[in-house]
Parts: structure tokens; C-alpha cells; sequence
């Protein structure tokens, strides 16, 4: 499965998805437990789905080199633009199934709500496993439909998602799971209320507003897939 899935919330509306990456894990749950497994200071790193590449900056900092890897070109251009300034990072517009680059480049992978949910998504894996390091560790982040408040809202707007075929792909393939509660915060009712509108449609933001009428955010599960190479 080659096709490029359009992203029905960054490739429409990227500023408000700018806001919602603010907002996501403050705390920083999911970067503590990814550097439990494998700490990227000194490495090179590949971000796979890297939108307009929030998260270059964050690996930038202690990373030997970073590249983005995005298929939209909107969105690549805007994350070109944002390391423009960064020597280390540089951003690629490709796809997933097919990075340009050459065998055993990366020493960490990280995929974040992006191209990887399951079934469907092995010409990507192929594509990693050739672009991956003896040793290096890759990292995809998914929700975890099965519990939190988040969960409740996306199972009930998407009533034939199936996260135990979810599960049991990731542990065909071989992939250790760790389940991490985190948070979906945001400084004002606006952003929650702009947010929750990319992320669910008009009749399901409806009744999440109207259950919580004065939130600013909730909890928030999601499932740390890793594997190491």
C-alpha cells in the first residue's frame, strides 16, 4: 500500500495542528519513555510523517543529524522553513515507503500519528528496516482506543476502528509496546474548542464540547510501539 493517506486535521488546518502539538504531553511522558529504550544524543534520526516538523527541533538539540520525511508539500515546505537555521536537519519530500536514502543511515526512527497504524502500513516497514542501523531503535506512537477520555471520544467516532488487530499486527511484526497516560491540555477553551474541531467531525465535536462545557483539556492514553534492529 503505497498511497499516501491525506491527514484529515495538519494537511487542512496546520496552524490549529500547531497549537494541538503544543498541547500534547507537556509533561514530556512519551520523550522519557523513547529515550528508556534508546537516548538519541549523538545520533542521526529520521522523523517519519514529520508534518511541518514539530518535533525536529526537540531530536535537533542533542542529535547528530535529523531528517524530516514528509509527503505533502505544503507541509514539508513549512518544516523546511523551520530548520532553515538548523545545520543538522534537513527535511525530505517523500514518503514513507520510499525514503532516499541509503541502506543502514538512521540509528532512531520516530513516527508520531502519522503514517503507521496498523495493517496497511508494510511497505513502510520494509522501507525502515532497510533504512535502520544494526542497533537502532524505531519508535511510533499511536492513541490507545481502549481506555482515557481521548479514547472514549475516538472509538466513538470511529465505531470500526479495531485496536486488538491493531495489537496483535504490531506483535506480529514484532514490536514491544509500552501504554503511557499523558495529557491534552491547552492554554485557552478557544485552542481546546479549535482542536477538538480538526480532530472530530462536526457531530462528534458537538458532544464532546457539550460534555465538557469549561474544559481546556483531558487524559489522554496512547501506545508507545518501539523495536530495535
Amino acid at each position: 500500500m503505497n498511497e499516501i493517506i491525506p491527514s484529515p486535521n495538519i494537511w487542512e488546518s496546520p496552524d490549529v495542528y500547531e497549537v494541538e502539538n503544543r498541547g500534547v504531553d507537556r509533561e514530556g511522558v512519551i520523550e522519557a519513555a523513547m529515550r528508556s529504550v534508546l537516548d538519541w544524543s549523538g545520533l542521526d534520526v529520521v522523523d517519519i510523517g514529520c508534518g511541518t516538523g514539530f518535533h525536529l527541533p526537540v531530536f535537533a538539540r542533542e542529535a547528530r543529524s535529523v531528517v524530516g520525511v514528509e509527503p505533502h508539500p505544503p507541509l514539508s515546505a513549512l518544516a523546511a522553513e523551520r530548520v532553515s537555521r538548523m545545520p543538522s536537519c534537513s527535511v525530505r519530500e517523500e514518503g514513507a515507503a520510499a525514503i532516499g536514502v541509503a541502506d543502514d543511515s538512521f540509528d532512531l526512527a520516530h513516527a508520531r500519528w502519522s503514517y503507521f497504524f496498523g495493517p496497511g502500513c508494510e511497505p513502510g516497514l520494509a522501507e525502515l528496516a532497510r533504512v535502520m542501523r544494526p542497533g537502532g531503535a524505531a519508535f511510533v506512537i499511536d492513541n490507545d482506543a481502549t481506555r482515557s477520555t481521548f479514547g472514549r471520544w475516538f472509538r466513538r467516532a470511529l465505531p470500526h476502528y479495531d485496536p486488538r488487530a491493531v495489537e496483535r499486527f504490531w506483535g506480529r511484526q514484532g514490536w514491544q509496546r509500552e501504554r503511557l497516560d499523558i495529557r491534552w491540555t491547552f492554554d485557552t477553551r478557544a485552542d481546546f474548542e479549535a482542536v477538538v474541531a480538526i480532530e472530530f467531525a462536526p457531530e462528534h465535536a458537538d458532544l464532546i464540547l457539550e460534555e465538557f462545557p469549561d474544559a481546556t483539556g483531558v487524559d489522554y492514553a496512547v501506545n508507545l510501539w518501539h523495536r530495535r534492529f
